[in-house]
């Protein structure tokens, strides 16, 4: 795929990047349902609703105008799209971008919630079948569904009461309870009752105390018993356990611990920590007995975040068992550089970051109190209502590369906000900090403000980037490396693009980045990632090894080989 035209999603750009096939693959997955975009260049949205938009084929090069649907008959040379077919395109490419949407639909019907079977009853095989969409209601006739197994199938009882379609709709009810987070207490509504006894005369919906016990667990040795393919492919393949913490709705802490493979992630258990003492013993118990009750032998690593208690505990869980390997979460990693570029802390360890990026700080901060004024004061958020259709997201703190989030919607909201604030119901309204008001419509219409957003973005884009990348589903670790080593490249092409210098020159604030990057990377590389480097037979090819300078296969590269 890597001689087909890429281009980038942003609209108003007109920049064509070329990716590799392994990237490619990530970032489609962020646009499964659209994926021939890429080899199209937007350039302008097209009135203000609607999908058409005015974009140029990376092909031939052509202006046209219209939504999806036409880029994918312009590309594949569909007849009666409504679009000339592209006259560049080769069948070789075609071919390709087909490729490219068969595997696009692959993954969004992968990522559709899967029908899971109903836990088997006494006489649910022998009156519904199979299939848990089967009609609920409790006419007799349809005691019986086979007409062919008709005889000594359905005894006078199930005739009469119908109890195959009773215990699958109590079923179905209970999942609903489930799977949607209800109270158990909600079964205890009149109208719950009421609503259930009037659409099928006779049956009583499952109450609260059945809820909770015969039928979750039913529910739960059901869901274990489909679990048990995904478990015989531990041994095979192997298994990763992840371990997060979180807290529930009433703030209890919680540590989860979830099986990872080939077939897919399991949730193992949630342990409720409240009133431990949470050091690297506790955590490192809990570990363990996770590896003992899957089975030493099938697992390969423990993938934790960076936090000091829990590398102290992945390293305990290396001396007991010395085939397994502790790994920082790589997705937490680079949140943690984001972090310390855009908000560097006030220590004097630090002094020469707090110099470099104190700037950004001070811009996100400044971000952040537009937003806070403009939140807190109902009359100055209806007005911003009025002039924009996206919303200010309130992201917190804990979110993966938060202050780029913000940012990224202020840049969206930018003409929002301008028109607000040069409106006349600005100035008139005097209820609120008058002051406040005026420096807050001052610094939006400052362009230095945003010519700093757009250069924190732009810098920090492939670092944000491989967040992306590596936070979803797809298997990534023999990526990592070769991630970290671009992504560093592709920071300094803004900063030095910036500064107006040379590629050979020196630039202090990159310095200051760099040494964020790599020092990160020395915290979280691991022998795994290297030997998974190593073994993917991509970087020993001339192709790969010929797209860049310095380039040299895992076999001769001195950092893979000292780890």
């Amino acid at each position: 795929m890597s001689d087909l035209p890429f281009s980038s999603d942003s609209v108003g750009t007109t920049n064509r990047a070329s990716a590799t096939e392994d990237e490619n693959v990530s970032v489609g997955a962020l646009n499964d349902h659209a994926p021939l975009w890429r080899y199209v260049t937007k350039l302008e949205k097209m009135g203000k609703g609607g999908g058409n938009i005015s974009f140029r084929c990376n092909f031939c090069m052509n202006v046209y105008k219209g939504t999806y649907c036409r880029v994918k008959s312009h590309l594949l040379k569909i007849k009666k799209g409504g679009i000339a077919s592209c006259s560049r395109v080769t069948n070789a490419n075609i071919s390709k971008m087909q490729k490219v949407v068969e595997e696009a639909e692959l993954r969004v019907k992968e990522s559709l919630p899967r029908q899971v079977p109903l836990p088997n009853t006494s006489s649910h095989n022998k009156t519904i079948g199979s299939s848990s969409s089967a009609y609920y209601g409790l006419d007799s006739s349809l005691a019986c569904l086979d007409p062919k197994k008709r005889k000594g199938m359905c005894g006078p009882l199930e005739k009469a009461f119908n109890i195959g379609a009773r215990e699958q709709l109590d079923g179905e009810i209970a999942r609903m309870f489930y799977t949607g987070g209800l109270s158990f207490h909600f079964a205890r509504n009149p109208h719950y009752v009421r609503a259930f006894k009037n659409a099928f005369p006779g049956y009583v919906p499952p109450g609260y105390n059945v809820l909770r016990t015969t039928l979750l667990q039913k529910e739960k040795s059901n869901i274990e018993h489909l679990l048990e393919p995904v478990k015989g492919t531990w041994k095979k393949k192997g298994v990763t356990i992840c371990n997060d913490r979180w807290s529930d709705s009433q703030r209890r802490p919680l540590i989860n611990i979830m099986a990872v493979c080939e077939s897919g992630l399991m949730f193992l258990n949630a342990i409720n920590y409240e009133g431990e003492q949470k050091d690297k013993f506790f955590i490192s118990n809990l570990l363990i007995d996770a590896i003992r009750d899957i089975g030493p032998e099938k697992v390969v690593q423990v993938v934790t975040d960076n936090a000091p208690v829990y590398k102290a505990a992945g390293l305990l869980v290396e001396s007991r068992f010395q085939h397994i390997f502790w790994t920082p979460c790589v997705v937490h990693t680079f949140n943690l550089a984001l972090k310390s570029i855009c908000s560097p802390s006030p220590h004097p360890r630090y002094d020469d970051i707090m110099e470099e990026c104190g700037w950004i700080a001070k811009v996100s901060s400044e971000v952040f109190s537009i937003k806070k004024f403009i939140v807190n004061h109902s009359m100055r958020l209806a007005m911003f209502n009025d002039h924009s259709k996206l919303k200010l997201l309130s992201v917190a703190d804990t979110r993966f590369a938060s202050t780029i989030v913000m940012l990224k919607r202020f840049k969206q909201i930018k003409h929002g906000l301008e028109h607000m604030v040069i409106s006349e119901r600005w100035d008139v309204y005097k209820e609120d900090d008058v002051e406040k008001a005026r420096a807050v419509k001052e610094k939006i219409l400052d362009e230095y403000f945003w010519t700093d957003i757009d250069y924190i973005l732009n810098f920090t884009a492939p670092i944000y980037k491989m967040l992306r990348m590596a936070d979803t589903d797809t298997p990534c670790l023999h990526l990592i490396y070769e991630w970290w080593d671009s992504m560093i490249e592709k920071v300094k092409i803004p900063i030095f693009r910036k500064e107006r210098k040379q590629h050979n020159d020196s630039s202090r604030f990159f310095d200051v980045v760099h040494g964020i990057l790599v020092e990160r990377w020395t915290k979280n590389s691991t022998p795994l990632h290297c030997l998974a480097h190593s073994l993917n037979l991509r970087y020993y090819s001339e192709q790969w090894l010929e797209e860049a300078s310095g380039r040299v296969a895992p076999h001769q590269d001195l950092e893979v080989l000292i780890l």
